[in-house]
């Protein structure tokens, strides 16, 4: 018996998305080939950040955070995934698990504090423009990124240390591709009131806290380009916003689709396909969003593959 597991059961089954030959190769080569995108677009933000020193910024810096989340958050489910595909296997260990749950609760609890944090600072910029560097500066960065990822532990812990106390009578196969904090509370046989109660609680304080905060955030930036009288001064100002609000309004659109897709259908092929949109396709997505519509992104890449292939090998003669 693992620590912690007040039950026998010592492995889970992940049923997945398929059990027919031809779609396990399609579905490997589907998910292997958007993982794969994923790493090396949100690679590609974290080194163009890292080596152009005209993106040494706050807003960068936010970006650059972000871009390593998304490759964690898509790195706890997908490899896990392709790996069962690969050996044929559905199996996943109680402790592994619970490991993948609880690093699942923390990616995507930094995934909205970043977002939450980046939108503040999008209103810093256009609402206090002149005190933007003095305000936004590399300790109060620091902190916010640090107060984030200690927020996202903590909730993250208590989670997963509660989910330990639950007893499971079966042995359980799970209707999805990964553990999920919300399916693994459903299964166990125990009293689950004090974990619903924790589990909604913390998605009210700390996804709906940050939405609140992100909706007020832009209601001061509308406002204040409200008040920008030239046009050109209008589209600049808002332009530096464009890309986060469209990561934002992707997110929670996707995440909050999966969980009305649930609650109204009880298919959970249904919900498993759907959690795919905020699980995989939004952390793909985000490079693209931030390279296409960000012109700086978009120099600081081409100056980067530039100093890449000047580093090349060099060919004696």
């Amino acid at each position: 018996m693992d620590p912690g597991n007040n039950t026998g059961i010592s492995e889970f089954l992940l049923k997945g998305f398929s059990e027919e030959p031809e779609q396990q190769l399609l579905i490997f080569g589907f998910f292997l080939s958007m993982y794969l995108i994923t790493v090396f677009g949100n690679l590609l933000i974290i080194l163009a950040v890292s080596s152009d020193s005209h993106l040494h910024t706050p807003m960068y810096f936010f970006l650059a955070n972000l871009s390593f989340v998304d490759i964690c958050f898509t790195s706890t489910t997908v490899p896990k995934m392709l790996l069962n595909i690969q050996t044929q296997s559905k199996v996943i260990t109680y402790a592994g698990c619970i490991t993948q749950m609880y690093f699942f609760t923390l990616f995507a609890g930094l995934d909205i504090f970043l977002l939450t944090v980046m939108a503040y600072d999008r209103f810093v910029a256009i609402c206090c423009p002149l005190n933007y560097m003095v305000i936004m500066n590399p300790r109060l960065c620091g902190l916010l990124v640090l107060v984030s990822w200690i927020t996202s532990v903590l909730h993250s812990l208590l989670e997963s240390l509660m989910v330990l106390q639950l007893s499971f009578c079966t042995v359980l196969e799970i209707p999805h591709f990964f553990c999920e904090l919300n399916q693994m509370i459903q299964f166990a046989c125990s009293d689950t009131f004090l974990n619903n109660m924790v589990m909604y609680f913390g998605a009210m304080l700390l996804g709906g806290g940050p939405f609140i905060g992100i909706l007020y955030s832009y209601y001061k930036i509308v406002s204040s380009i409200r008040g920008i009288s030239s046009a050109q001064g209008k589209y600049k100002a808002f332009s530096t916003c464009v890309s986060h609000l469209s990561v934002v309004s992707l997110f929670y659109c996707t995440g909050l689709g999966v969980y009305l897709s649930s609650a109204a259908t009880q298919s959970s092929h249904s919900s498993a396909t759907a959690s795919v949109m905020y699980t995989v396709v939004t952390p793909m997505l985000n490079p693209f969003i931030y390279s296409l519509r960000n012109r700086d992104i978009k120099e600081a890449l081409m100056r980067f593959s530039g100093m890449a292939a000047t580093k090349g090998p060099i060919v004696l003669g």
